[in-house]
């Protein structure tokens, strides 16, 4: 297939992609279906390899819930550096936070970093959730 004519084709399904996702956002706006914006809290900073792991399965349990998810620990590390910029990343969490809907909390083992996190959303106002592990909504309150 001569290469213009690949060029032409790539475009035209680029286009049909744009008008789809178009159309699925206008069909959600029609039926009222505003999904929160939710920023997940989760311990990461003791063991980043299990709490990449555990944020990606947050953050789909908060897909399956219809809730759109922002975890900064799967984001942050992939340009700062925890060790020497740990000060401004938690800066940057806290500029991700303001501009969420909700917090939701996962797991018992609140790291100072999570704490922090907790107080501002209160500060804030916003909405804090709790959640297990496992994915068990809890009754809790700011520690």
């Amino acid at each position: 297939m001569p290469e213009k004519r690949k060029e032409n084709l790539l475009r035209k399904l680029e286009d049909i992609d744009l008008l789809i996702i178009e159309r699925e956002v206008k069909q959600m706006e029609f039926l009222g279906n505003d999904r929160p914006v939710v920023y997940i809290c989760s311990p990461f900073s003791r063991d980043k390899v299990a709490g990449c792991e555990n944020a990606k399965r947050y953050s789909r349990h908060a897909v399956d819930a219809g809730a759109i998810p922002f975890a900064p620990h799967l984001l942050l590390p992939m340009y700062m550096k925890e060790d020497s910029e740990r000060g401004q990343a938690l800066y940057m969490d806290m500029v991700f936070l303001r501009r969420c809907d909700e917090l939701w909390v996962f797991g018992h083992d609140i790291t100072s970093g999570m704490q922090a996190e907790i107080d501002q959303a209160g500060k804030l106002g916003m909405k804090i959730r709790y959640f297990t592990e496992n994915f068990k909504e809890e009754a809790r309150h700011a520690i």
